[in-house]
């Protein structure tokens, strides 16, 4: 029988971010599903448990169809609309319908051709350049004794990266950046997110052209030109998939990175074992990143039909919140989920997702975050936080973590 809430719904605070584990634990612990109400005020099912993430993330009844975004976020946050309209909150359709927001055979489709011009090998290719770049950010603090390692390092690399990776000029790509990021935060008003969506499609347009009639050795230029014999992204298709890279490719590496320095400057004993063998890094990352990730809850899912999960059925057309933070910190997977052990090799970690929509930008995400911590915590062996950790300034959001600023002692 589904149950039927007999008390108002409970509204996750928005400042949940600043420090969601608690709050998580609680759920956890009362069940494997609750519906909520987000701080941005849509109606959502919180899956907690990591066995029911992950058996949801596998469902064929759950789906990830973009194209449903609109209505569905605007029906179940009260956006009000007339029997006869559609229910939108303003993201244009072709975008919502990524590589990210689709469902096979589409996202099978897609993801093989993007494999073809996105290799491990073209992210390996780039070591060098990240080992150039982390240098540079880090030469700069010479001399200093404070610095906010967000804006002056944690931001810039990945920026710098994919300047690179896409062929795009630095001030472009941050305008780029910054209209994206409008159509993946919530909350925004709905004019405002059409015109981003707008400002996205023109540009990538415009980037589309230059890289047919000019092509390069370049990320973009590849998409272009990736085929599988007949097959070929459409141009919707190409800047459906310039704007998820591009937003996938920097602001959760971004928010990795100062998480990750961060949890190391509050456990200063597993700091010190990192430091006296820096072999353990790619694990250490692992952990880092389980411990206290930058992805909290996975992208647009919803119930195609009615889904039985512990003793409650959630009905169709439900938006779905899996808690990637909470099935990270779960005791019944992960033992003593809360408590940071660089030694952990913890297999199974949900930080870049799980099952076909895994991160397909994991090897380049790992890449910078290794080379950022190795050299940051090698070239500054005082490093230390500026501020108090109960300080630090979050930002709001209802799939990220991440800090807004991270000032940090080098001398």
């Amino acid at each position: 029988m589904q149950a039927e809430p007999e008390e108002p719904l409970e509204r996750i605070p928005a400042d949940f971010m600043r420090d969601p584990y608690e709050l998580l634990r609680k759920y956890r612990d009362k069940g494997p599903v609750h519906e909520v109400i987000f701080a941005h005020g849509a109606k959502a099912w919180l899956v907690t448990r990591y066995d029911e993430i992950r058996a949801l993330v596998n469902d064929p009844r759950v789906s990830k169809d973009g194209r449903r975004m609109n209505e569905l976020f605007a029906r179940h946050s009260g956006v009000p609309f007339e029997e006869d309209e559609t229910a939108s909150v303003g993201f244009d359709d072709e975008l919502s319908a990524n590589l990210i927001n689709t469902d096979p055979p589409r996202h099978t489709r897609l993801r093989s051709l993007v494999s073809k011009a996105f290799t491990r090998q073209r992210m390996e290719k780039l070591r060098p350049r990240v080992e150039e770049v982390v240098d540079g950010l880090l030469d700069a603090f010479t001399g200093r004794s404070e610095v906010d390692l967000m804006s002056e390092f944690a931001v810039r690399l990945p920026i710098t990266i994919l300047s690179d990776l896409f062929g795009m000029p630095e001030d472009e790509l941050n305008d780029f950046r910054l209209w994206s990021l409008k159509l993946v935060g919530a909350g925004h008003d709905p004019a405002e997110v059409t015109d981003a969506s707008n400002k996205v499609n023109d540009y990538a347009d415009e980037l589309i052209d230059s890289k047919r009639a000019n092509p390069g050795d370049d990320l973009v230029s590849a998409l272009v030109q990736v085929t599988d014999g007949d097959d070929r992204l459409t141009r919707a298709e190409l800047r459906a998939m310039i704007f998820v890279l591009v937003v996938a490719g920097h602001i959760t590496t971004i928010y990795s990175i100062g998480n990750a320095t961060a949890n190391l400057l509050t456990h200063p004993g597993e700091l010190a074992k990192l430091r006296a063998d820096l072999s353990l890094m790619p694990v250490a990352v692992d952990e880092l990143l389980r411990y206290d990730g930058s992805a909290a809850v996975a992208t647009f899912m919803f119930t195609k039909a009615e889904i039985p999960v512990g003793d409650t059925v959630i009905p169709a057309d439900q938006i779905l919140a899996l808690s990637w933070h909470s099935a990270n910190r779960d005791d019944r997977r992960f033992p003593d989920g809360d408590r940071l052990d660089l030694n952990r090799r913890p297999v199974g970690s949900m930080a870049f997702g799980h099952g076909i929509h895994y991160c397909i930008g994991t090897p380049l995400a790992k890449l910078q975050i290794e080379i950022a911590l190795t050299k940051l915590i090698t070239r500054y062996p005082n490093l230390r936080l500026a501020v108090e950790p109960d300080q630090l300034p979050w930002i709001s959001s209802s799939l990220l973590r991440g800090l807004e600023a991270l000032p940090v002692l080098v001398s």
